[in-house]
């Protein structure tokens, strides 16, 4: 029988499995195949000799007590006359004549034999390609359905869905096609391997594998965004000071750039460098255009770009293109202004500062504007700056800035008194007034929507919340304690030890 054993060998090296998952296959068919002949009611098992290639078919009795099944259990006396050492719990083991398979029993152990190894080789393709998740690899065009693109990799298939093909890409059955792996899956049908030539990485691995300094760790891909075919930016940034990152990337007269582009059909790369100041890696970001100047803010991840007039259409791009991608690679939501734009909104802001305390604080528009000037820009921020840091405004002494203090004091109250009285005009509960993170007037907008009662705002999702509220005055992490807050009086314990609403 050192056929079966040729066979596995055969059998392993053309699936690429290992011989002893063939032998277990075999020993699963045989033993399927003997159940068949001697019957599915004793408990049959079969095994090939991994040495001689023998088949082995024995049956199994357990020793008990008291015999419930005849074909599977013995009594320990029956089993002494068989074999003396025989003890509770173990198993009688007797030979059975080897086999002569039928044209049935052959054919299903073959089937079975197939099965098994089918499984063994899905299970070894799952873990191979799972491990080159991240890579880029080649094949043939097996199959195009519908734009959809099944790649031929040797052992294994690739799938590539038609949004994951380059804009105005067609492939047909024969191209050699290079793409991502961006996910392995193990489903029913086997090991779905899926393919991509949008995502941002692919280019990056490509870069990688035209510049020997990324892949020597030299030059770091910290970002990149992309526009399918169109345009995209790369940001890149040198561990080595005498190493330029841009022209690496570059290569000698753009050969290794213009590798990557003729890769992805004429896609248009802007290499960028990368820097940890925000500001500076965002007017980077933005080339070709020349930025003026920038405003940060940090809590709302927001910065204002502000550009001479004539680079305005320059730094947004057609049709958005470039302030986009550079949103994308920065990780920042950019706002881009002309000098002009950006002169209206200061005047703007200052108008409306300058108003604010000007009603608050009953003094002129002179008193009003040096107090813009000078940062203030919130009532509150008069009650809660030291006197002595007030007087030393410039035209102020300690006697005007105690009497500015006492009038933003009062102001405070009385603004904070006729907000309390609208609450309660809308409905808006004292439970609701409670909330942590919530502003007088943020009561009030939530009544002024008609959400007046702990279960109205418990119904809200963090965004509508927000929305309601004002979006930059509330940060998406408060939103949600404010919600979570609002909801905890569905979980309290009710008297008597039931879980019910509160009051």
């Amino acid at each position: 029988m050192i056929e079966l054993l040729q066979a596995a060998e055969a059998a392993a090296r053309e699936k690429g499995v290992e011989r002893e998952e063939v032998l277990i296959a075999m020993d699963q068919a045989l033993q399927k195949a003997a159940r068949i002949k001697y019957g599915h009611e004793h408990d049959i098992r079969a095994m090939v000799d991994r040495r001689t290639g023998q088949v082995q078919i024995q049956r199994y009795r357990q020793i008990v007590d008291v015999v419930e099944n005849d074909n599977e259990q013995i009594t320990l006396p029956e089993a002494q006359a068989l074999d003396p050492d025989a003890e509770i719990g173990s198993f009688i083991v007797e030979d059975l004549p080897p086999i002569d398979l039928g044209r049935v029993a052959a054919q299903t152990a073959k089937q079975v034999i197939v099965q098994k190894v089918r499984e063994a080789e899905r299970h070894h393709q799952f873990v191979d390609y799972h491990d080159r998740v991240g890579e880029i690899v080649s094949g043939i065009v097996k199959r195009v359905e519908y734009g959809n693109v099944t790649v031929d990799l040797g052992r294994a298939e690739g799938f590539m869905r038609r949004d994951e093909t380059l804009p105005r890409e067609h492939f047909k059955v024969g191209d050699r096609a290079r793409a991502y792996i961006y996910d392995v899956r193990e489903e029913v049908r086997g090991p779905q391997i899926f393919l991509s030539r949008t995502h941002p990485l692919f280019m990056a691995k490509l870069f990688a594998q035209e510049v020997p300094e990324i892949y020597d760790g030299i030059i770091e891909i910290k970002s990149v965004a992309r526009d399918p075919s169109s345009r995209a930016k790369i940001a890149v940034v040198s561990n080595d000071s005498s190493v330029d990152p841009v022209g690496a990337c570059v290569g000698m007269r753009g050969s290794r750039v213009q590798a990557v582009v003729g890769e992805l059909q004429g896609e248009k790369v802007d290499i960028i460098p990368w820097s940890p100041d925000p500001a500076t890696f965002v007017v980077n970001a933005l080339a070709p255009a020349e930025v003026a100047k920038v405003v940060l803010d940090d809590e709302a991840h927001r910065m204002d770009v502000v550009v001479p007039d004539e680079q305005l259409s320059l730094a947004i791009g057609r049709r958005g293109q470039n302030v986009r991608l550079a949103s994308m690679l920065t990780g920042w939501d950019i706002d881009i202004l002309t000098e002009k734009e950006e002169s209206e909104r200061r005047q703007e802001e200052m108008h409306t500062r300058t108003s604010l305390f000007i009603e608050a604080l009953a003094v002129d528009d002179v008193i009003a504007r040096l107090l813009v000037s000078e940062g203030f820009t919130r009532v509150e921020q008069l009650d809660e700056t030291p006197v002595d840091e007030l007087a030393e405004i410039e035209g102020f002494d300690t006697e005007v800035a105690t009497e500015l203090q006492q009038r933003a004091r009062t102001w405070l109250e009385e603004n904070a008194e006729r907000l309390r009285q609208r609450r309660r005009e809308l409905g808006v509960t004292d439970e609701v007034a409670a909330l942590p993170h919530l502003t007088a007037e943020m009561f009030v907008a939530l009544g002024e929507k008609g959400v007046k009662t702990l279960d109205d705002v418990a119904d809200l999702a963090s965004d509508e919340l927000r929305e309601i509220v004002g979006m930059d005055a509330l940060g998406e992490g408060w939103a949600g304690e404010v919600i979570l807050a609002a909801r905890a009086h569905w979980f309290a314990e009710a008297p008597g030890g039931d879980s019910g609403q509160g009051a």
